[in-house]
């Protein structure tokens, strides 16, 4: 039984790719910085806030439930239990974007419950610039370990990009590795589909790391926000046709 622990937030430099398959293709590739933490503890930089406004910032209201009023851990844990992971065996961590100057959004973070450094559960957040989100649950049978060669698979519920039908379904795969983290979502629906990729090494987060990453990407995740709203242009330009936002699903995880 492994009891959680206390760690040092951990910075991911890092790479995320989109490319659209299907008849109307589209691809991007855009540097992205991550935070993984461990969001029960209160150890971080002075530039890094913990439900406080600073540099960057992580705020549990922004995670676990509803955008904007969230419960943090608590709510992870929570549903972790309701899905028969025990407490106190395993370990919780939080990999997200942070928020920058009080601006928070984050397309998709990921709660990793670890065991023996091995991840056995993920519950990943996705949010859209409509306000909406939905979290999907996957982990192996019997929540054995996951190896990066292993795949998980939900149905789709959440309407995410107005180019897309709520149809379909997503294929994760996760490598958590002490010096390195990589990420795959397949989205398929028919013939079109997407793959999204979010790779990066670890290293842990410093002062210098965050005012590295501001001078980089000095919007923050409003740069994310205006990134996701241009390829949306893009979309239009070459036909794209759009689809209404239906009601979102009314439970909170799948």
């Amino acid at each position: 039984m492994t009891a959680p622990t206390q760690n040092w937030p951990d910075h991911i430099r890092g790479v995320t790719t989109h490319t659209r398959r299907g008849d109307l293709k589209n691809a991007f590739r855009y540097s992205v910085d991550y935070v993984l933490i461990d969001p029960e503890s209160t150890a971080h930089p002075s530039l890094m806030g913990r439900n406080a406004f600073n540099l960057i910032s992580v705020h549990d209201k922004s995670h676990g439930g509803k955008i904007g009023a969230g419960h943090g851990a608590a709510w992870a844990r929570d549903a972790l239990k309701l899905r028969g992971l025990a407490p106190g065996t395993y370990d919780l961590r939080l990999l997200t974007q942070p928020g920058f100057l009080g601006h928070v959004f984050n397309p998709v973070s990921f709660w990793l419950a670890m065991r023996d450094g091995d991840l056995i559960a993920v519950i990943s957040e996705v949010s859209t610039p409509f306000k909406d989100r939905h979290s999907y649950l996957t982990h192996l049978p019997d929540f054995a370990p996951m190896a990066p060669s292993d795949t998980t698979h939900v149905t789709k519920r959440l309407h995410v990009s107005p180019f897309q039908d709520v149809e379909g379904d997503y294929t994760f795969s996760f490598a958590i590795r002490p010096d390195q983290i990589a990420i795959r979502i397949l989205y398929r629906n028919g013939r079109e589909g997407v793959v999204a990729t979010l790779s990066g090494p670890r290293a842990p987060l410093s002062n210098r790391a965050i005012l590295g990453a501001a001078l980089r990407r000095p919007f923050g995740t409003r740069r994310t926000l205006w990134l996701i709203q241009w390829q949306a242009i893009k979309l239009i330009l070459k036909g794209a046709a759009w689809r209404s936002r239906p009601v979102p699903p009314s439970k909170e995880l799948s």
